[in-house]
């Protein structure tokens, strides 16, 4: 029977998210990659033992998340009936609907009958009474707003999720979301945004000072920019680097000596603070407090392991900052 690390909690720092009572850990792990149907339950299994180990509490997950829809659920409720069930109260479990899941009109977008139908579905999958937020994916142009929040408010109401989250809605998305809501008094407390050194959408557009000032936490996803913010690519592209194996998420024209300059010379500061580039990268994402968790993908343990290592490393000096400003620009 697994047995998780007693000083678990000493090794993580935990940040409330948004104005909410739930805090989050500094590092999450999502379940996006590496937990479908292709992948070793054994290595799946250690991930998330090492990770609760490590502190991580928040797994996050989505309806669709494979290969094939549904395994990464699927799989994370096998290691939860293998043993990690046993810590569920202290586990914050996400998962979202929003893309893609089943074929016909019902299966997509924002729809109140989309929304309840794959939360039951992912719950079965899970083998949960709840969870702890469910997101909308991403915003929907043809349902209105209001349904889809309403959606989520009675999502709460029936005990399905105790809180929820949206994810991919920019500054005026999550503005008029948040007005609905607050409205409802439904506890909406997160929106989830790809963010890193080399993707400032939520700088640019103003939500990221916008959610720190108006209660609302922001979870980063693809901090480490699908691998190109690692050492992986310094000397070339390895032929088991998911280029080569998998080109879903990232291609090889991204690879460009341009590029490969910034990550260079962007590699060189965090060596000159004693971090590998990884961990540079995840630092700078909670360098100002207003990035509530960075989440985090895995193929092996190790990786996790060392990403945890940022904790307690998350400053920069001004003239570190104005460096790597000067790199990414």
């Amino acid at each position: 029977m697994y047995q998780a690390d007693d000083m678990r909690y000493e090794k993580m720092e935990y940040n409330r998210c948004g104005n909410s009572g739930l805090k989050l850990p500094a590092v999450s792990l999502g379940l996006w990659h590496n937990f479908g149907t292709t992948a070793n339950f054994e290595n799946m299994k250690n991930m998330c033992t090492t990770a609760f180990d490590c502190g991580i509490t928040h797994f996050d997950l989505a309806n669709n998340y494979g290969p094939i829809y549904g395994a990464a659920e699927e799989n994370l409720g096998r290691i939860l009936k293998w043993g990690l069930d046993c810590y569920r109260d202290e586990l914050v479990i996400s998962t979202k609907a929003g893309y893609d899941m089943w074929p016909g009109p019902y299966g997509n977008w924002g729809s109140r009958k989309y929304l309840v139908a794959s939360l039951d579905q992912s719950l079965k999958r899970m083998g949960l009474e709840y969870v702890d937020i469910f997101y909308h994916h991403r915003p929907d142009p043809e349902t209105p707003l209001e349904e889809t929040m309403l959606a989520l408010d009675s999502i709460v109401k029936s005990g399905k999720a105790l809180y929820v989250g949206i994810s991919n809605y920019d500054k005026a998305q999550t503005k008029a979301a948040m007005e609905i809501l607050r409205e409802l008094k439904t506890p909406f407390i997160i929106n989830q945004r790809k963010y890193s050194l080399f993707e400032r959408n939520i700088e640019e557009d103003g939500l990221k000072h916008f959610a720190a000032e108006n209660g609302c936490g922001i979870i980063a996803f693809c901090p480490l920019a699908q691998g190109l913010l690692t050492d992986k690519y310094l000397n070339g592209i390895p032929e088991d680097s998911r280029i080569k194996t998998d080109g879903r998420f990232l291609q090889e024209s991204a690879i460009t000596e341009e590029r490969l300059e910034q990550i260079r010379a962007l590699n060189q500061i965090a060596a000159d603070r004693g971090q590998s580039l990884a961990q540079m990268a995840l630092s700078w994402v909670l360098r100002d407090g207003e990035v509530t968790s960075v989440l985090i993908g895995a193929s092996k343990p190790s990786q996790i392991t060392e990403n945890v290592k940022i904790v307690g490393n998350t400053s920069f000096t001004a003239d570190e900052l104005d460096a790597i400003e000067k790199i990414c620009k």
